[in-house]
């Protein structure tokens, strides 16, 4: 079947005047109108396109990329405000109708808002919904510390920015986790950080604890959490210690000592490293 709103594996089954037909194995078939055939395509060949409804109706296929699919989210702008809702720039011809009810606060031309998509099932038309915490849940989160995932940040609150995890929960990034400034609408690779009782989700913007540490800076860190938070190691050590007790060259060793104290992991005293 083919999937409105959502890209689409399908075969090239003929070309006419006005485009390629293409199809799925069920036997339904989509236009993709002249302007979006690619000048390789092959007859019988599997092409990955878009389909949505065009301004009549019709589903539709286009090589465009949009800036959001079916149930997803994205901060996109309002190109045009109606009597029955606005229409917001989705980087497709049509542009995408957000209902007034479906505004959290009522939209202005030209202004961005974070909006989620969705097949209307009365309508069987893709729309838009600012109101965006009713498409989310973290009911169902299944996550590891450390955990890798996709973040698109929603808004300010007093705390740090509330973001939207892997397009599905809500999750937060506390300020005092940033190092780089983030916006409105930014896609950024997240780590998960800590997944509370009441199913909260901490973001870091960096993979926590060793996992984040170069190969050098590892090897130490390891051995620091394994000897009690201490190695005798310092740089008046000799080659020959160093290598007996980490397997690592002075210039190995005084580089991942380096990293480890500017990330503020370990404190170097006379007498040796310890652990923060």
């Amino acid at each position: 079947m083919i999937k409105l709103g959502d890209y689409n594996i399908l075969k090239v089954l003929r070309s006419t005047s006005i485009g390629l037909f293409l199809g799925d194995e069920e036997g339904t078939e989509v236009l993709l109108p002249n302007k979006y055939v690619p000048e390789d395509f092959q007859i019988d060949g599997d092409m990955e396109v878009f389909c949505y409804l065009d301004n009549n109706e019709r589903p539709i296929a286009t090589t465009l990329k949009p800036h959001i699919i079916r149930n997803g989210f994205a901060y996109l702008k309002v190109a045009e405000v109606a009597d029955f809702g606005a229409f917001m720039e989705w980087g497709l011809e049509k542009h995408l109708l957000v209902p007034f009810r479906e505004q959290a606060q009522r939209m202005e031309e030209g202004m961005k808002y974070m909006v989620h998509c969705y097949l209307d099932e009365e309508t069987f038309r893709l729309v838009g919904s600012s109101r965006i915490n009713k498409f989310l849940s973290n009911e169902d989160v299944a996550y590891e510390v450390n955990d890798e995932v996709d973040v698109l940040v929603n808004r300010k609150t007093p705390l740090g920015w509330e973001v939207i995890v892997d397009q599905k929960h809500k999750g937060l990034i506390f300020d005092s986790d940033l190092f780089k400034p983030v916006s409105m609408g930014s896609r950024l690779k997240g780590y998960i950080k800590n997944v509370r009782e009441d199913k909260k989700i901490d973001i870091s913007l960096q993979p926590i604890g060793a996992k984040m540490l170069e190969p050098t800076a590892k090897i130490i860190y390891d051995a620091l959490q394994q000897n009690n938070g201490f190695l005798p190691l310092h740089d008046k050590s000799s080659p020959e210690d160093i290598q007996g007790e980490l397997h690592l060259s002075k210039k190995a060793f005084k580089k991942g000592v380096g990293i480890l104290y500017r990330q503020r992991k370990i404190n170097i005293k006379d007498d040796g490293i310890y652990l923060v």
